[in-house]
């Protein structure tokens, strides 16, 4: 897992090495799309790291939840809890002692 992390932030060097490297080429281009090409990069520069922690922050936030919820139904033996996965039915409905239904005297 470490060298994975390692290639990772390897990669994030290059890149943001890359972008700074871009946005000083486009403002020192005298070319009529030069202007664009510098804005985007600059934009880049700025957006792709703040983006980049946004959801470093948010996947650690979020490690580990659910985890202890979502439970297999042989694990559900194991922690002691019940093993019947029937579903339980709704009572069975009074015709006669309806509160749903308008009564004769209401209508």
């Amino acid at each position: 897992m470490k060298k994975s992390h390692r290639i990772l932030a390897l990669a994030g060097i290059v890149l943001l090495l890359a972008m700074y490297a871009s946005t000083l080429l486009f403002a020192l281009m005298d070319s009529p799309s030069a202007k664009g090409l510098f804005m985007a990069s600059l934009f880049c520069t700025f957006a792709v790291p703040i983006l980049l922690f946004a959801m470093i922050q948010t996947a650690r936030a979020l490690r580990g939840r659910g985890a202890k919820d979502a439970l297999l139904p042989g694990e559900q033996a194991e922690k002691g809890g019940d093993t019947d996965l029937t579903p339980v039915s709704a009572p069975a409905e009074d015709p006669e002692n309806n509160e749903n239904e308008p009564s004769e005297t209401q209508v």
